[in-house]
């Protein structure tokens, strides 16, 4: 069975969906810089465990629409999305599974709305609630001017860019943020240098990594360049929101996780050494009670699904398996 795409309008905007299987819901929400084609290896594997497999690009990103407002790309805009998304499919419910981007987006859904989500899975993201991430006000004063999150805050610098090539950038970011970059032999916070561009700080690899081929690159790229120049604006605004996500989620302080959750990251993920991490992951337990299992994986970097495709689809099926035996 082929994975088949279409559109469906959900609050107000096109999003393109890719789509496999027939069963209980799992959504799979991709990250920065990606697009629904980094679920490529989970497809076949969770429809042929009995689950109706859906993709979307979400706001902003490759074939879907992207607002020209910046506050379009709030969390509770995002969270709304997947809301919006289990209804259009014509289902009651959804596990949700995160990667990046998509982690923040599936914990506050799952947060936000527990009455939709069967279960829960973050990968390489933690779940920090309310609001998710730290604010650039908190992350300049940790990082400097040159944090990857706080230097996509100026609108028109980062998006042009990744845009000139997105090719290029793809190829930089991904095995520059993978546990298989050869000029890292630990993780590395994406961190530009002061007089530097954000390309600089990111080498063009002389080969690419057994698990992504030229042919990834150029699908990611593809789609990512239908938007033209602002092939990127939309999702740098997600970044752009960050601070204003602080107040937002504000009336969720002291919500945690009441679903099953799973969670999963490389211990060369460049997550696991920023500040505060160590803390949050041990404090899991407590902000999501019915932790399922929280795993490392050996020699991964940040693209967990990409890059330990077979050890992610395990754990998956194991996990949607144990929900599957609850009550």
């Amino acid at each position: 069975m082929n994975v088949e795409h279409r559109d469906v309008e959900v609050n107000g905007i096109r999003l393109h969906i890719a789509e496999q299987g027939s069963g209980p819901l799992v959504l799979l929400l991709h990250g920065f810089p990606e697009s629904w084609y980094s679920w490529r290896h989970q497809f076949a594997p969770l429809a042929e465990a009995g689950y109706r497999v859906v993709a979307p690009d979400q706001r902003g990103y490759a074939r879907s629409e992207r607002p020209e407002e910046v506050d379009a790309y709030t969390l509770p805009h995002l969270v709304g999305d997947v809301v919006g998304l289990i209804r259009a499919l014509g289902e009651e419910s959804a596990v949700l599974v995160g990667h990046d981007w998509g982690a923040p987006v599936a914990w506050s859904t799952a947060m936000m709305r527990p009455d939709l989500v069967r279960g829960v899975v973050g990968l390489s993201v933690p779940p920090f609630p309310p609001a998710m991430m730290p604010a650039p006000s908190v992350t300049r004063r940790v990082y400097g001017e040159g944090f990857y999150q706080v230097y996509f805050q100026e609108p028109g610098v980062a998006d042009a860019e990744l845009a000139a090539d997105p090719a290029s950038f793809l190829r930089r970011v991904l095995v520059g943020a993978s546990g298989d970059n050869p000029y890292a032999d630990e993780p590395q916070l994406w961190i530009v240098p002061e007089g530097s561009t954000l390309l600089d700080s990111l080498p063009e690899p002389d080969e690419l990594p057994s698990w992504l081929t030229e042919e990834d690159v150029q699908a990611f790229a593809r789609d990512h360049a239908l938007h033209g120049a602002r092939a990127y604006t939309g999702p740098l605004n997600w970044y752009r929101n960050i601070e204003r996500n602080q107040g937002l989620m504000s009336p969720f302080q002291g919500r945690g996780i009441d679903v099953p959750a799973l969670y999963m990251v490389g211990d060369m993920d460049m997550v696991t050494v920023m500040r505060g991490i160590p803390e949050l992951r041990e404090a899991l337990p407590a902000i999501a009670p019915k932790l399922h299992d929280s795993v490392t994986l050996p020699g991964c970097g940040h693209w967990t699904q990409q890059e330990r495709p077979a050890e992610v689809n395990a754990a998956l099926v194991d996990f949607l398996a144990h929900l599957g035996t609850r009550s």
